[in-house]
């Protein structure tokens, strides 16, 4: 076959792909309606199951937005969620013929001239491309991120299959308003497709963890990339759950780590790496033992308005020392509307459980005695009650990555079964915040990084 007609019929095959899980998602989601209203609970676990086949075996974007349903209270039962954050891509990866085209579209003909070596041979899948490794001509070692073909079409007929499930959602007497969740989302994954955004927050990231010597960001080979190819400083580095079964020095050594790669950005310059996916870092050793993370990957990254940031400090100290008017003015400032008594109380149930190892001063794991299993299982259980008595609720859209990212953090955490007193580590994080300085400073590293000061 001529390789133009190849390439076509792969263009073909992958599009096919895509309209079988629309419909496949929609099937699945109309039963999964149907057992609801109809009190037929008992079908969750087999539509969980169909689900997961439906959307297991493709590239793009519907797996990431899969596994952010899996984090929305409310939105899919406990058995679709689990299977939903099982999920990932088992396609088959870009052959080194369609490698090639792929890359001479994007650097030229004279492309592979322009590095040392390029394996075609991908070391790694992301959601939107693969990974390859690859030399500078100088012979220093690259991670270069491919994007798929026609990705911008797929992200927007997943965001369609999205938008699908809000809508059937809505009709259901939620307990939670996703109308901002769905914006929140939909925006955060079309900034992953620009590949030099995602430039662009590495290099906000080298400045916002420019002292944080525990944390490496992978410099970034401007004249290598292109919106759709990003060409990276590979940086070695092991799984971090290799070391989960590490001495307790090192475990916590890990873990202090990755509580300052999220938390340090987020209380300096006002910004979040919302996807705490495991592959996202991996650690470094120097003299053969682990010293700290890798963070790896840019194209999930929320930037907020200082004031965002103020109503976590406002929410924490709130909390602390039982002052509810400034606990009222966190929610309201990050954008909670028409909030009752109840309502508040409520959302504290939630706020006390994601704050408490960050209120309480002594060394302790994130679970503090709870199983891994049924962490936080019981408070979103009292929350979802709760909210269908008193609610709903309409979820503001900055909150949703900040959520998705302090859960998975704390997963990392239990993963690690790491012993800190995180107290001190929160508190030596917003030791003399002020607005005022946190705005200075973020307008010091976006502007470094060529960005945007939000609005």
């Amino acid at each position: 076959m001529a390789g133009p007609d190849r390439e076509a019929n792969r263009f073909s095959a992958r599009a096919a792909r895509y309209a079988r899980v629309g419909a496949n998602m929609g099937g699945v989601a109309a039963r999964m309606a149907g057992a609801r209203l109809f009190n037929r609970d008992g079908q969750d676990a087999s539509n969980a199951m169909a689900l997961a086949q439906a959307l297991g075996g493709l590239k793009g974007p519907i797996m990431k937005v899969a596994q952010l349903l899996a984090t929305i209270p409310d939105l899919v039962p406990p058995e679709y969620a689990a299977e939903l954050q099982k999920l990932q891509s088992e396609a088959p990866p870009m052959g080194a013929a369609f490698v090639k085209r792929r890359m001479q579209a994007e650097l030229g003909a004279d492309w592979r001239g322009r590095f040392g070596s390029f394996d075609l041979s991908p070391a790694a899948a992301a959601s939107l491309g693969q990974v390859h490794r690859a030399t500078t001509k100088d012979g220093a070692a690259l991670a270069c991120k491919l994007q798929y073909p026609d990705m911008q079409s797929a992200v927007e007929a997943d965001l369609q299959q999205l938008e699908f499930v809000f809508s059937l959602h809505r009709r259901m007497n939620p307990a939670i308003d996703t109308r901002e969740i769905a914006k929140e989302i939909g925006e955060r994954v079309r900034e992953e497709l620009d590949y030099g955004r995602e430039a662009k927050h590495a290099a906000l990231y080298a400045h916002a963890l420019g002292d944080v010597a525990e944390v490496r960001v992978p410099r970034i080979h401007l004249d290598l990339s292109t919106q759709r190819l990003l060409c990276l400083e590979w940086l070695d580095g092991e799984k971090i759950l290799s070391f989960a079964d590490a001495d307790i020095a090192i475990r916590n050594r890990l873990a202090v780590a990755m509580f300052r790669a999220w938390w340090h950005p987020f209380s300096h310059a006002a910004v979040i790496h919302g996807d705490p996916h495991l592959g996202n870092y991996t650690v470094f050793s120097e003299h053969g033992e682990a010293q700290g993370i890798n963070l790896l990957d840019y194209g999930c990254v929320r930037i907020f308005h200082p004031r965002f940031v103020g109503g976590v400090v406002d929410l924490y100290r709130g909390l602390q020392t039982g002052d509810r008017d400034r606990v009222v003015h966190a929610y309201e400032t990050w954008g909670f509307k028409n909030l009752s008594a109840e309502l508040i109380d409520i959302l504290n149930i939630w706020a006390r459980f994601i704050y408490a190892p960050l209120l309480d001063d002594r060394v302790r794991t994130v679970a503090d005695g709870v199983e891994p299993a049924a962490y936080g299982r019981r408070q979103a259980f009292e929350v979802h009650k709760a909210l269908k008595e008193k609610g709903p609720v309409t979820v503001p859209r900055e909150f949703v990555f900040m959520d998705r990212a302090a859960i998975g953090l704390g997963a990392v955490f239990l993963h690690l079964r790491a012993e800190l007193n995180y107290h001190q580590l929160f508190e030596a994080e917003i030791e003399r915040f002020s607005l005022d300085a946190l705005a200075r400073q973020q307008q010091i590293v976006l502007a470094a990084a060529g960005l945007p000061s939000p609005t």
